[in-house]
This record gives C-alpha cells, sequence and structure tokens, in this order.
C-alpha cells in the first residue's frame, strides 16, 4: 500500500481545497444563473466549460513546460502507461458543471449544494478504498468514518430542519439525485485529475486535458439543444454570468494539487466546507429559490466538525 505524499502540510492542502469549495459555489452560483436567464441549461454549461478551456489553451500557449508534459501524457496513453479512464474526468466535470445548470436553479443553491456534499464525502471514501487516487489505497480509518457520517448528517439537517427545503425536495424529489451524483462524479474527477497532474507533473496540463475532454461532452450536448430549442433570445449583459470557466479552472487546478497530499475523501470534505459556507453568503445575499435557512447554517456547523474530525491524524499501533 503506497503511502500519501505530504509534500504539503496537511492543514495547508485542507485550506487550499477550502478555498477551491468556495470556487465551487462561485460557479454553481454564475451558472445557475446564466441558466435561468437563457433558459438552456445545456448551452450555459458548455459556455462555461468552453471559456474555461480557452483560458487553458492560452496558458498552454505560452508554456513550453506544459506543453512538453502534455506530449509526455499522449506517449504515456499510447504506451499504455497512463490508463485511459485517467482522462475521464473532464466528462465528469462536465456533468457536475450540466447540474449546476439544469438542478441548482429549482432546487437553489443551497440545496444543490448539500446534495453535492452527500455524494462527494462518500463517492470520496470509496475511491480512498479501492485506491483509485493518487495516494494509492487509502483505508478508511476512525476519525474519517465519524467525519463521513457527521457529513451526511450535515446534508440531513441542512434539508429536512427546514420545511420549505422538505417541501421542495418533496415536489421534485428526482432533482436531488442529480447533485448527488454530480457530487460522486467531483470525487472521481478529483482522483483521476490527482494521477494525471503527476504523470503530467504540471497541474497546468491535467487541468487542460479535463477541459478538453469535458467541452467536447457539453458541446455535443448544446448543438443537440438548441437543434430541438433553438438559440436563446435573450443574453445578460453582466460579465458575471460568464465567469464559470475561468472559476472551474482555478477549482480543478487546486484539486490536482492538493488530492495527492490528503486523499480523495478529506479533499471532498473540506469542499464541503467551503462550498457551504460560499453557499450561505450567496443565499443570503443572491438567492436562487429558498435563501439561507436555520437549517442550513445547523448543517455547515455539523459540516465543519466533520472536517476537522475527518483531518485528525490517526491513531497508530506500536
Amino acid at each position: 500500500m503506497r503511502k500519501v505524499d505530504r509534500k504539503f502540510p496537511v492543514w495547508f492542502a485542507l485550506l487550499g481545497s477550502g478555498v477551491a469549495g468556495v470556487l465551487v459555489a462561485v460557479q454553481s452560483q454564475s451558472n445557475a444563473a446564466l441558466s435561468g436567464e437563457i433558459g438552456d441549461g445545456y448551452l450555459a454549461s458548455s459556455i462555461s466549460f468552453c471559456s474555461g478551456m480557452l483560458v487553458m489553451l492560452t496558458l498552454l500557449l505560452f508554456s513550453a513546460r506544459s506543453r512538453q508534459s502534455l506530449r509526455r501524457v499522449h506517449a504515456q496513453v499510447r504506451a499504455g502507461v497512463l490508463p485511459v479512464w485517467t482522462l475521464t474526468g473532464g466528462a465528469c466535470g462536465a456533468f457536475f458543471v450540466l447540474g449546476q445548470g439544469l438542478a441548482a436553479p429549482a432546487t437553489g443553491l443551497a440545496l444543490f449544494t448539500v446534495g453535492i456534499v452527500g455524494g462527494q464525502v462518500l463517492g470520496g471514501l470509496l475511491i480512498d478504498r479501492i485506491g483509485i487516487g493518487p495516494g494509492g489505497v487509502v483505508m478508511p480509518s476512525l476519525q474519517r468514518i465519524i467525519g463521513m457520517v457527521l457529513a451526511v448528517g450535515a446534508v440531513a439537517i441542512s434539508v429536512l430542519t427546514d420545511p420549505g427545503s422538505f417541501d421542495a425536495v418533496g415536489r421534485q424529489a428526482w432533482l436531488i439525485l442529480i447533485p448527488i451524483a454530480a457530487g460522486i462524479a467531483v470525487a472521481w474527477q478529483s482522483a483521476v485529475n490527482g494521477r494525471l497532474r503527476i504523470a503530467a507533473d504540471s497541474a497546468t496540463t491535467a487541468t487542460t486535458v479535463n477541459f478538453a475532454v469535458g467541452s467536447a461532452v457539453l458541446l455535443i450536448a448544446a448543438i443537440v439543444s438548441v437543434s430541438l430549442h433553438g438559440w436563446p433570445q435573450h443574453w445578460p449583459g453582466s460579465p458575471a454570468y460568464y465567469i464559470g470557466g475561468f472559476v472551474g479552472t482555478l477549482f480543478i487546478g487546486l484539486a490536482a494539487i492538493f488530492v495527492r497530499t490528503v486523499g480523495v475523501l478529506l479533499l471532498s470534505m473540506s469542499n464541503v466546507a467551503g462550498q457551504l459556507l460560499a453557499a450561505i453568503v450567496f443565499e443570503s445575499a443572491l438567492p436562487l429559490a429558498g435563501g439561507s435557512t436555520p437549517g442550513l447554517l445547523g448543517g455547515v456547523a455539523v459540516a465543519l466538525c466533520a472536517v476537522t474530525i475527518a483531518a485528525l491524524p490517526r491513531r497508530t499501533a506500536r
């Protein structure tokens, strides 16, 4: 069993991952708002991902080292050294961004975020146990199991303690499945992008590959959607509606850097804290649906406890 690389201090990696979680909430707010304005979640998701792709291509253009590492990844895939499934992070990211455009406008950012939370922590624990991430097999310690239970409890508290949120779930129960599945996809994305970053020795290259795959998937979905429903008649003028792609490049880059230090589960749980804290701010200031609730505040407190407990070093036998 390989040990998790401690290139960064754990506290620093958790802090950086928390910041990445805040960026996820920013991206969700932007993409959901754009989807609501133009009335096409597929097209909004495609715009977000393709704009991120343009950012990464620009960085790649001015970085000879990144271009060299991209060629290295291509050679490793052709030789069979790097499995093809490590390139699927972009498809998972595409599904996550699509969920932002389709589900978040209806559920609100808070409810969408707690669904993401449940998927991330469950997916992170399973992926670490199987050993898909760059740190290899990470056994579920008692602290991590307790942290996972608390994180799932945070989801329940956030949703069930507020009658308005519960009614929203009851009316559109299937919608909550989208962010849960998207959260699992994010955990997978973090794991395979971490492996890809190691193979490329470049977070820029790993992020570029991620956006290239995701952009291809979403472009196909957007073309089908526009051909069926037509081109949107109204486009918002504020740049805030179009920053989702740029924010996504930062999030994916940070995740690829820090997953090697803390593993997929802890990365997911620190992301949880950042997402929930930012969701409270957005639902209070720019609500997509029901706004901030006492249940959400309680859920955030429990989620923060979950991250703290799961981050405690495991006790080793003599």
